[in-house]
């Protein structure tokens, strides 16, 4: 890649339908539909495809070879390119050839070496990986002339972007590295209110029969300690959840159990209260008291912030795959866990609150892999977790 701004694969020429579609059809595309777009030019890759990238009901994007520091966070607005924001506020550009340190406090924007040539009846949506979230780096990905982030508008022509702002942890990433993903549906997905119910008597979607509330299913926080924690070798203990320590070293993203858990984290034990204070601008992993699952014909997001519950911010990487937590691809048991960040004001957490809402959606078929189902799933029947980077 050079290092234009919008040094992108080519996006132009002729929308074609990869698949064929009732007019009814609605849905998260899986993953052999995700396959058979790429194949027929609706999603355009630099460089083929990781044998891995391609999730249940996700893709995974990758970083390019080249990054921009810039002032202040953005959108494009409509009739304006993202390379044009870009140079309007780049402080520099550097090279993830090689790898490079991404500080905290600073925003970064990195071209993406996937684009889009969308059909005019799939749009897209995309979240921070789990392990992303998980190290409190914040991530959003842009599209040209969008008014949000996260959400490519049906029929998108053009390059993508990735917004990093680490937040915690100064982090290294390089070429190729994956901090988002994304997702491709066909008209309106969630499942009303009434179906969710349905669905809920069907497949008991968290373990409390009165879960849901409206068009989502309740998630609410354990301060108990009676889960298991399941970093390596620990055992079962009374610690509830994690605080990330401040100036620490740099992780790398690519590296698998890498870093001491200790030089990181401070744990959270149980109180005899079952509560916790949050204090402002610290970042917290925690975990959910219910086990969740989601069926194989479904896929599910977590709302990321609900001002109804108070003021923090819950779960920066929203996507749970098909089959998550489900018996039948081995997570029989598996909790949601949930970055925590306060906003301006300390904020008491007490056990059993509720703190989210998962919004389940309907796939337009089942994947041909589930989460889970040998396919590297970092997360299946997990409870109390940090991110795969970090060992006792």
């Amino acid at each position: 890649m050079s290092g234009g701004a919008g040094s992108q694969p080519a996006v132009d020429g002729e929308r074609k339908l990869p698949l064929s579609f009732a007019p009814s059809d609605q849905g998260i595309l899986p993953d052999r539909m995700i396959t058979a777009l790429a194949e027929q030019g609706g999603i355009r890759p630099l460089y083929p495809f990781a044998s891995d990238q391609i999730q249940p009901a996700s893709l995974d994007l990758r970083l390019g070879a080249i990054a921009y520091r810039v002032r202040a966070s953005f959108l494009p607005g409509p009739g304006t390119t993202v390379a044009r924001r870009i140079a309007e506020l780049k402080l520099h550009e550097f090279s993830l050839a090689g790898g490079a340190v991404l500080e905290t406090g600073c925003v970064y924007i990195v071209p993406l070496i996937e684009g889009l040539a969308l059909p005019d009846d799939i749009a897209a949506a995309t979240n921070p990986k789990s392990s992303t979230g998980r190290l409190d780096v914040f991530t959003r990905v842009i599209a040209d002339e969008t008014r949000g982030f996260d959400r490519v508008e049906q029929g998108y022509h053009g390059p993508l972007y990735a917004e990093i702002s680490p937040k915690t942890f100064p982090v290294l990433v390089r070429e190729g590295s994956r901090l988002s993903q994304l997702r491709l549906r066909r008209g309106n997905a969630t499942l009303s209110a009434e179906a969710l119910r349905g669905l809920h008597a069907r497949e008991r979607l968290v373990d409390r029969a009165e879960a849901v509330m409206g068009d989502a299913v309740a998630v609410s926080i354990d301060l108990s300690g009676s889960g298991a924690h399941t970093q390596p070798n620990a055992g079962t203990t009374g610690i509830v959840g994690y605080r990330a320590k401040r100036h620490t070293a740099v992780i790398e993203v690519e590296r698998r159990g890498a870093y001491h858990i200790a030089d990181f984290w401070e744990p959270i034990t149980a109180r005899a209260d079952h509560s916790l204070i949050l204090d402002p601008d610290e970042f917290y992993i925690l975990a959910s008291t219910e086990a969740v699952q989601v069926p194989p014909d479904y896929a599910a997001e977590m709302v990321p912030f609900d001002p109804l519950v108070g003021e923090f911010r819950v779960h920066y990487a929203g996507f749970f795959d098909p089959g998550f937590g489900y018996a039948g691809a081995g997570g029989l048991g598996a909790r949601a866990v949930l970055e925590v960040r306060s906003r301006e004001v300390p904020f008491i957490l007490e056990h059993g609150q509720i703190v989210g809402r998962l919004v389940y959606e309907k796939m337009l078929a089942r994947p041909d892999q589930l989460y889970g189902s040998g396919i590297g799933s970092n997360y299946q029947a997990q409870r109390l977790k940090l991110s795969k980077h970090f060992r006792d």
